[in-house]
């Protein structure tokens, strides 16, 4: 991962504060379902519940009467629904219960520790005879003479978990979907927000390759003072470039004036030995002055940053220019340029720089001069292409000597 992308940070953190949110959420639903289904469950538990309290409160029933709560499953052996009627107030109490109980016993909400509601019932989760977890529901009832009872209904709980776990399946599968649909907006989202920043990138690139001179075009009221201060920039560049120029060209003249009245008197007084030293060290300083004021001067047009000459019809024209000076030698020059060969900086300055290879060329040359223009790969990422200018002739070339006195 990229630290530095902010299109990176944005959706990771957008994706956090999603995930977490689904989870909430997902977690609260499915305890509102259970919730809900518990009771609804507890529901059908107290209907029959209440459905047995008024058959004990029925008088002058048989004691081997069955009661018919209208539930098959009460009639089938450990079905897993079970009711249970134990009578209190007698040192052995009597219990009636139902088919499905078999011979086996609820056990007491009371000795589980579960306490009586404010409507008079105790509900909660116990052990039935198979093993099974059942919803069970019990109710104390006093009939005063008629004796103190104790009513229990239970279910089997495992359709509770089933609904709950069903919900669940669907509810984790509905808000994979919708999670995977947020993530996809989201992703375009941040691609859509920040399009006006990689226009921003995209423009400043067109500035720097000499495409364009300034960023165009509307943007959002975030990015605008952006655009505003980088155009503010480039302008203000461009006026220090201008007043640089100017001030090389004030210098130039300024030191180039005294120098040649030095270089004039001197010249005229050349048989005198300290003349003539005036004179060679005034040429010296006249030459190192024009030399470094000219890279000054180029080093200022290079720092505008949307200057770029096309590089092929700049040598055509020197070439044809080189050809007619040198005709009366018959100087042939062959030029190969890549036509997409540019150079950033202004066109008079690739105009000196290879005018002076290819005129200094033409003189040593015996019958021909060869220009090659290569456009090479950036050599790392971020970096621009390289602009090599390549200037050969057919001379007959520098010996070793001349070679170490050029290079000193």
């Amino acid at each position: 991962m990229r630290g530095s992308s902010l299109a990176t940070r944005l959706f990771l953190s957008a994706t956090a504060w999603l995930v977490v949110i689904l989870a909430i959420t997902g977690v609260i639903l499915s305890s509102v379902y259970r919730d809900a289904t518990e009771r609804a469950f507890d529901r059908r538990l107290n209907l029959y519940l209440r459905t047995l309290i008024a058959e004990v409160a029925t008088p002058d029933e048989p004691a081997d009467h069955q009661f018919q709560l209208g539930e098959p499953l009460f009639e089938l052996p450990l079905s897993g629904w079970y009711w249970q009627i134990l009578r209190t107030d007698v040192e052995k109490g009597e219990t009636r219960a139902s088919r499905s109980l078999w011979d086996k016993k609820l056990p007491k909400l009371e000795d589980q520790g579960f306490e009586l509601t404010p409507a008079g019932i105790r509900i909660g989760y116990v052990d039935g005879p198979e093993g099974q977890t059942l919803r069970m529901v019990e109710r104390p009832v006093d009939l005063g003479s008629d004796g103190r009872f104790l009513v229990g209904v239970a279910g089997d709980a495992s359709e509770i978990f089933d609904e709950t776990r069903s919900f669940d399946y669907y509810l984790g599968g509905t808000f994979t979907s919708l999670g995977i649909v947020l993530l996809l907006t989201t992703i375009f989202q941040v691609r859509f927000g920040l399009a006006p920043l990689k226009r921003i990138s995209e423009a400043i690139a067109d500035i720097r390759s000499g495409r364009a001179e300034r960023l165009e075009g509307k943007f959002p009221v975030e990015i605008a003072p952006l655009a505003r201060e980088t155009n503010a920039l480039i302008d203000a560049n461009r006026e220090i470039v201008e007043r640089a120029r100017t001030h090389v060209g004030n210098l130039a003249h300024a030191v180039k004036t005294p120098l040649s009245v030095i270089v004039n008197e001197a010249a005229t007084h050349a048989a005198d030995p300290f003349a003539a030293k005036v004179l060679e060290q005034a040429v010296v300083m006249r030459d190192q002055v024009a030399h470094h004021l000219e890279r000054a001067r180029i080093a200022a047009r290079v720092t505008i940053v949307s200057t770029v000459t096309e590089v092929a019809p700049v040598l055509e024209a020197l070439r044809r220019t080189m050809e007619k000076i040198h005709r009366d030698r018959d100087i042939t020059i062959e030029l190969k340029a890549d036509p997409s060969a540019k150079f950033r900086g202004e066109r008079q300055d690739i105009e000196e720089m290879a005018g002076n290879l290819v005129d200094n060329a033409c003189k040593w040359a015996a019958s021909q001069v060869f220009i090659e223009v290569l456009v090479e790969p950036p050599a790392e990422p971020g970096a621009g292409p390289r602009l090599h200018i390549i200037v050969d002739d057919d001379g007959r070339g520098l010996s070793a000597a001349e070679r170490a006195q050029v290079s000193r």
